[in-house]
């Protein structure tokens, strides 16, 4: 524990709603959820405006829309969101070389080691300039914790939402966390609460009370001494910048239950071919592939299977997800699959027979690996534009009246609000075709203007119409992924 406030939590406040509201200003002020639109997606970041109806994160689509009719829907724009979150942690890594990140929007700071803060008053100083720098460099808003532990920083930053600064000063630990609920702690989930609930523990003054024996009986020796010590106030935890990557892995949740074999198989060997991507993105290569199975009844089975040697070749990869499938039972319908690989390395030595296995797979039946493939997004477009998807909330550019995002789509048509983030006023709308040659995809414009730009916004949002390219973004991203295009009320 430090004598100082020097380690500093930043939250970013609604960040995938904010950050949509922030490129849209149509959408300024009003409910805004991000996440999967299918029947069973589920939301990934409520804006504080559809919190008030009860919508948040992680829950059930359905649920949201249920409890918030008059929202806007939209699908994540990840290549989006990690561009601003490179903007952020690269302010980070100015205030000290040890910076944490726990997520695209949340990060541990040490100011100590940046040599930028050694007492209350300069660490809220810090904080003070790394919120108004977001700001300036985003338009967003983050909140700020400054405490002496990373426990205490992640609790003050939560107090400090939305858009604030909390600084807990040492020696107020214990008082400070003695009423709040035991939830509050690092590790406490809903199990493991109602346990202690059960055992008439609800505060963490009463875990403090109980002592560390009795904590132990009840949850085991290291969860139960570890408890204990954060219910004093205790965490000598240090930030850590750089973390290992431990295992890659996806997976897809289907909108109706698979029944057919050869689907499966099929889902199973795309599935290994994207877990590959991520794993040769990430430098690594690993020895045991994991598949998931959720089945129709929620019953979730996982199998794994450890190779010779580590691997990061998709046809080994594909080949021993399938023998774990074989071992699985799906006759009653598949709701999720996953495929993951861990016991990772930064080195690859190959399953020689399995790799060969895959070559002459390749020699010999190159028009069906061909058919397995599937196209580029910008090669689908290109060979029939009808098909093109346009997810709710993305970014596209028309020929005439410049740059806006998708409002919506359905029945052969595609509702576009053509507007900017520096627009003054909300954009019009208008409805194409979905195969409208004049419609395309495009690239997130910058939130802030630069140096010399107009912050009247596209010419479209004032009644013309049309309007002048704004300049591109420093990081350039696609317009993330979705899962297609839905309805979206503004």
């Amino acid at each position: 524990m430090r004598a100082a406030p020097t380690i500093l939590h930043l939250d970013m406040d609604a960040f995938f709603a904010a950050a949509e509201q922030a490129s849209k200003p149509s959408l300024r002020g009003k409910p805004v959820i991000v996440g999967g639109l299918g029947p069973r997606g589920v939301v990934a970041t409520a804006s504080y405006e559809a919190r008030r109806f009860g919508a948040r994160s992680a829950m059930p689509m359905a649920q949201a829309r249920r409890l918030c009719p008059n929202g806007a829907y939209l699908v994540p724009r990840f290549g989006f969101y990690r561009s601003i979150s490179e903007q952020v942690m690269e302010l980070l890594g100015r205030l000290s070389p040890l910076v944490e990140p726990l997520s695209l929007d949340e990060a541990f700071v040490d100011l100590e080691a940046g040599g930028v803060a050694w007492d209350a008053q300069s660490a809220r100083e810090a904080g003070q300039r790394l919120r108004a720098d977001i700001r300036a460099v985003t338009g967003l808003t983050g909140s700020v914790g400054l405490a002496g532990s990373k426990m205490l920083a992640k609790i003050a930053s939560e107090e400090a939402k939305p858009d604030g600064l909390r600084l807990i000063e040492p020696g107020t630990e214990r008082d400070l966390l003695a009423p709040m609920p035991v939830r509050t702690l690092p590790g406490v989930g809903p199990a493991t609460g109602e346990h202690l609930r059960r055992a008439g523990m609800t505060t963490v003054a009463d875990l403090a009370e109980a002592g560390e024996d009795e904590l132990v009986r009840l949850l085991g020796k290291a969860h139960g001494a570890s408890l204990h010590r954060m219910a004093l106030g205790l965490d000598d935890r240090p930030v850590v910048a750089e973390r290992d990557t431990k295992s890659v892995s996806v997976e897809d949740t289907f909108d109706v239950d698979l029944h057919d074999r050869v689907r499966v198989m099929n889902e199973v060997g795309r599935l290994a071919d994207r877990c590959v991507q991520r794993l040769r993105a990430s430098g690594h290569s690993g020895r045991t592939i994991v598949l998931k199975v959720r089945r129709y009844d929620f019953s979730t089975l996982t199998r794994s299977e450890t190779l010779r040697g580590p691997t990061d070749d998709p046809a080994v990869v594909r080949e021993a997800a399938g023998r774990l499938l074989d071992s699985v039972d799906t006759t009653g319908g598949v709701r999720l699959l996953g495929v993951g690989v861990s016991g990772l390395a930064d080195f690859t030595q190959e399953d020689l027979f399995a790799q060969a296995a895959g070559e002459r797979e390749a020699v010999e039946e190159p028009a069906a690996e061909d058919e397995a493939e599937p196209a580029a997004p910008e090669q689908a477009e290109a060979a029939d534009p009808a098909e093109r998807h346009w997810p709710a909330g993305h970014d596209v550019r028309h020929r005439e009246f410049g740059p806006g995002w998708v409002q919506g789509s359905g029945v052969g048509r595609v509702t576009v609000r053509f507007e900017t983030p520096t627009s003054t006023a909300p954009g019009r709308v208008r409805t194409f075709r979905v195969d409208d040659p004049d419609l395309e995809p495009s690239d997130p414009l910058p939130l802030v203007a630069g140096p010399g730009e107009t912050e009247a916004g596209d010419a479209e949002g004032q009644a013309s119409s049309s309007s002048s390219p704004a300049s591109r973004p420093k990081s350039r991203s696609g317009p993330g992924s979705g899962s297609g295009a839905a309805m979206s009320r503004p």
